[in-house]
């Protein structure tokens, strides 16, 4: 009995971790969550979540949940091209780029949801996407980032 009750747990974990994969859904590819985990930069704080990048004709729409970071905090993401500091993604410090700024506020529990679109045309070289502290509403980062994951938009054709 109390091993059937760990399978929809476990099930549910492990979907978590799931990589990135197409599934058509007329004709938009909808595309599975990335894994969000906290920047490799050394930040303080320990968030999570996931970020889901759709594309919808010429567009991606990109949507993140992140738990964990500062209560009622400005961020800022976008998508960035691979940098030459790391052959790791989210350590290559690669430039952003800004054409797929999305900022909001978390709320009073740390929880942040952001929404966004972006020409794919604009992203086609993205290698990844970044969650930074922002200094106001205007978007500006504060910090090389927070939470991030590894993708590749030129492979969601």
């Amino acid at each position: 009995m109390k091993n059937m009750l760990m399978l929809p747990a476990l099930a549910v974990a492990l979907s978590a971790c799931s990589m990135m994969t197409p599934m058509k859904s007329g004709d938009a590819m909808m595309m599975m969550s990335h894994t969000l985990s906290k920047q490799p930069a050394g930040m303080a704080l320990n968030s999570s979540g996931t970020v889901t990048p759709k594309m919808e004709g010429t567009m991606v729409m990109t949507e993140a949940k992140v738990m964990g970071l500062a209560p009622s905090t400005y961020y800022v993401a976008h998508y960035h091209s691979m940098g030459t500091a790391s052959a790791e993604p989210c350590s290559s410090n690669g430039p952003a780029i800004m054409a797929s700024k999305i900022v909001g506020m978390t709320d009073a529990a740390g929880m942040l949801m952001l929404k966004g679109s972006v020409a794919k045309a604009d992203v086609m070289a993205a290698k990844y996407f970044n969650i930074h502290t922002a200094t106001g509403a205007d978007g500006t980062p504060a910090d090389a980032g927070v939470s991030c994951t590894a993708l590749d938009v030129a492979m969601m054709k």
